[in-house]
């Protein structure tokens, strides 16, 4: 059978957040991932969702998932996609499922007047580097990615 992708629906979460975990894992950072279903519903499907994510179904089964959000250019004064998360599971790898979530959020970009489908990967990643050269994806060397979180967010929110 082909692989069918679907928006998430309420009950999905209990997939995502298990593939989140699996994802941490294999980043080598499950100790940092701290997500519960409760929390990836209310980003989801809550009042005011923040999130949204598509499934890869084969046969029936979850195989991968894409969690993404929209995210906004100034100097295009257009949305965007940002591409927070893209598994497969390691039993459905090589079957070109990576790629077909790329392409349907491409597909969202163009439908909403959108310029830009943008994501990071970990610099260890070769096999998902490889794909994402392989889509005519350009990695953004000029720019370096910042965060504050945990206790360096709360000190910046007292200053």
């Amino acid at each position: 059978m082909s692989p069918v992708i679907r928006e998430a629906r309420p009950g999905d979460e209990t997939h995502i957040v298990a593939m989140v975990r699996e994802l941490a894992e294999f980043e080598r950072a499950l100790d940092q991932c701290s997500v519960t279903e409760t929390q990836m519903r209310a980003a989801l499907f809550g009042e005011s969702p923040v999130a949204s994510a598509f499934l890869v179904e084969v046969d029936g089964e979850v195989a991968a998932m894409a969690v993404w959000f929209v995210n906004f250019s100034t100097w295009d004064g257009v949305g965007g996609v940002y591409l927070e998360d893209l598994y497969v599971r390691p039993a459905f790898r090589r079957r070109g499922l990576a790629q077909a979530l790329l392409a349907e959020l491409a597909r969202v970009c163009l439908r909403r007047g959108f310029t830009r489908l943008t994501w990071a990967v970990l610099n260890w990643n070769v096999d998902a580097i490889a794909l994402y050269d392989a889509v005519g994806g350009e990695p953004q060397t000029e720019w370096t990615t910042y965060r504050v979180s945990g206790a360096a967010l709360t000190e910046l929110a007292g200053a």
